[in-house]
């Protein structure tokens, strides 16, 4: 998991190209599109003052961008599109997230959808106390420490759009690596793991709609298959990142009538 860079392109079009401009970029979308290095773009027009566009592109870093896209043959193809306009841009600059993010309320976090805090927290008492009575994973979690539940709660609430309880008394992503470092997991261990999971998740009463579900168990596949290679003899430590955020992916929370 890496922080992207997200690069701003700001234009002033003249009323009378705009037409030219929309097409310009409709084809060199495809460029776009085909890079390795691009992770998502989208071209937006001011509704108070046409004129003015803003191009988002979020790349993979600012390396990839400035040393892989921009020495490529598809950023050629990209400016032979858009070249005629680069007189209008105001302003291209590369930012990075900071801390400060979240979700409004027009959809409902997987954590307040799930519960909350209490929800996270039944969750992981029903997980240990399964975990430290199975055959396959009791002996991975010999010697659990009495705080590692409440943890383990507090790290899915900050995964699942929840407070960062996690971060502000524990660390990052790289912190929860480093409790995988050389423990040697393996498939049959993490496999049970995400069952008895899936199967706390139903005592614990959290949401048994498919589209919690789905994401809810594609963040333990997820977040599980990462535990594995970082507790293997040749993982390499990531950098420090933040806490990484699930959202609802695919199919967001249904709602009868909606």
């Amino acid at each position: 998991m890496t922080a992207h860079t997200v690069e701003y392109i700001r234009y002033l079009i003249p009323e009378e190209q705009s037409a030219l401009f929309l097409a310009a970029y409709s084809r060199a979308a495809s460029h776009l599109a085909a890079a390795p290095q691009c992770v998502d773009y989208e071209l937006a027009r001011s509704e108070e003052d046409f004129q003015h566009y803003v191009l988002r592109i979020t790349w993979t870093s600012t390396e990839d961008h400035v040393e892989g896209f921009r020495e490529s043959e598809l950023f050629t193809d990209f400016v032979a599109e858009i070249g005629p306009f680069t007189g209008f841009v105001e302003e291209t600059r590369h930012y990075k997230p900071t801390t400060v993010r979240g979700t409004g309320a027009a959809v409902p976090t997987l954590f307040a959808w799930a519960g909350g805090t209490e929800a996270f927290a039944r969750l992981t008492e029903v997980f240990y106390d399964k975990v430290l009575k199975d055959d396959v994973l009791a002996p991975v979690f010999e010697g659990l420490a009495a705080e590692h539940a409440a943890h383990v709660a507090s790290w899915f609430g900050e995964v699942f759009g929840g407070p960062p309880v996690y971060s502000e008394t524990q660390g990052g992503h790289g912190h929860m690596v480093a409790k995988h470092l050389g423990k040697g997991i393996t498939e049959v261990q993490r496999r049970r793991w995400v069952n008895l999971l899936q199967d706390a998740a139903d005592e614990a009463g959290l949401p048994s709609d498919a589209e919690f579900r789905s994401a809810f168990l594609a963040y333990a596949e997820w977040g599980t298959r990462l535990a594995v290679y970082f507790s293997g003899p040749d993982a390499t430590p990531p950098a420090e990142q933040p806490v990484p955020q699930w959202s609802w992916g695919s199919a967001p929370p249904y709602r009868a009538g909606a």
